[in-house]
């Protein structure tokens, strides 16, 4: 192997154990391997900007804006607040509704702002009715995760996937990915009330507090409430169309923002933009660049040619190799550099020869996806909900959220192993 791929090979190692062992910030670590990249001739300037898909990035920031507009106006409190009411204070539909809330956020904004979102309320709701807010903020995570699978925009891993194959649209992640994230959720759910039922006890008096919150009082901006949802339901439908359009999703997402920017004022804006999780973006810049010497170097193509061989090229053995080792890894590992490295690797392989890469595409997003159940490490949702819970002081212990959430990733990627065999492979 010539000294470039192995100078490359080892950034790029070095770079994913500083971002597993946490002790420098993972954003910093990924920019300084994609600088590393460039300065040391691994690869040019101009190929690692080529490499930096700016689709991902400009859907990612759209979403943020409109989100954050949004939450601004309550709308977000007054759902959790109806929804506990709807369960009539009982602590163990309310786990139940939060969970659904979840994943059908998680599937429409994004796991990472529906996470954002949900934990402050949560603990507004728990500290309520006196009860534990763990069994709440564990079950979120999973429901977060699994909700995300379901369509394009619902969990980074998807967004890197549909920017870089343009036929998996956002109607083609609902209909291919949506069934099997239902099926999951469904038997989530009684498995989450199974585990927690003992430990959700509250008193009448307290059941009745709930009972008597005013989910109106959360609604803090009406005017903008509307403008704000009216603007999200445009988005979501040009997410719908945007093929049909001749539009890219994150020119949808970024004309979405700007227009509820337009509609709410110059001081919104640059709150807004203050807002920007301007960390994860420039985590995804250094990524790209991190891979791009991978790929210029030669590494990702021998490592399809590596996977080839292990599989035959066989479409039912290359599927479940990259569903199982997507979902170990991601457990383990952030799931957003594990795909970032796969997606030029099944890339590769549709050049060897293998013909129908779709099979391939659904295993690696519901591998990465559900695998970030797996640790409270394996996703950007576990870890911003965990430093949310730290702040409350509540800290979710590593070993406490690994007993609960490894077992059930495995539950989960069997269902999917399941479904990509009967619906792609049979």
């Amino acid at each position: 192997m010539e000294q470039q791929a192995l100078i490359a090979i080892g950034i790029f190692l070095a770079t994913y154990a500083l971002i597993v062992s946490e002790k420098i910030h993972r954003t910093i670590v990924a920019m300084i391997g994609g600088v590393l990249m460039v300065a040391l001739g691994i690869v040019e300037q101009d190929d690692a900007l080529y490499h930096i898909d700016f689709n991902t990035i400009g859907l990612l920031a759209g979403m943020m804006i409109i989100v954050t507009v949004t939450a601004e106006t309550g709308v977000f409190k007054y759902v959790a607040v109806w929804a506990a009411k709807k369960a009539r204070g009982n602590p163990v539909r309310i786990l139940v509704a939060l969970c659904l809330i979840t994943a059908v956020g998680s599937a429409f904004l994004d796991n990472v702002t529906t996470v954002l979102l949900m934990v402050p309320v949560t603990f507004s709701i728990t500290r309520q009715l006196r009860v534990s807010p763990m069994p709440y903020l564990i079950s979120e995570i999973i429901s977060s995760n699994v909700g995300g699978t379901a369509t394009l925009i619902g969990d980074p891993p998807n967004i890197m996937i549909g920017s870089a194959v343009k036929e998996l649209t956002f109607s083609a992640f609902l209909a291919n990915l949506a069934p099997i994230a239902a099926v999951i959720m469904l038997a989530y759910i009684p498995l989450f009330v199974r585990i927690y039922r003992k430990s959700l006890r509250t008193t009448p008096e307290l059941i009745r507090s709930i009972m008597e919150m005013d989910e109106k009082e959360s609604i803090t901006d009406r005017k903008r409430l509307v403008q704000s949802l009216s603007v999200l339901a445009m988005t979501i439908l040009g997410f719908f169309l945007h093929q049909a359009l001749h539009l890219e999703s994150a020119t949808v997402a970024l004309a979405g923002a700007f227009l509820l920017l337009l509609m709410t004022g110059e001081h919104s804006m640059e709150h807004a933009l203050a807002k920007v999780e301007w960390t994860t973006i420039f985590f995804f810049v250094g990524l790209f660049a991190l891979v791009a010497g991978l790929v210029e170097t030669g590494v990702i193509s021998r490592l399809a040619v590596q996977a080839i061989d292990m599989t035959g090229g066989d479409p039912v053995a290359s599927s479940m190799l990259i569903l199982w080792l997507s979902a170990i890894a991601s457990a383990f590992l952030d799931n957003i550099p594990f795909v970032a490295t796969m997606i030029p690797m099944i890339q590769e392989m549709g050049n060897m020869g293998v013909s129908d890469l779709e099979p391939l595409w659904w295993s690696l997003a519901l591998g990465a996806c559900l695998g970030g159940n797996g640790s409270l490490i394996g996703a950007s949702a576990n870890l911003i909900a965990a430093g949310l819970a730290a702040k409350e002081g509540h800290p979710i212990k590593f070993v406490q959220y690994l007993k609960i959430g490894f077992p059930l990733m495995l539950l989960s990627v069997l269902l999917a192993s399941a479904y990509v065999y009967l619906r792609y492979l049979l």
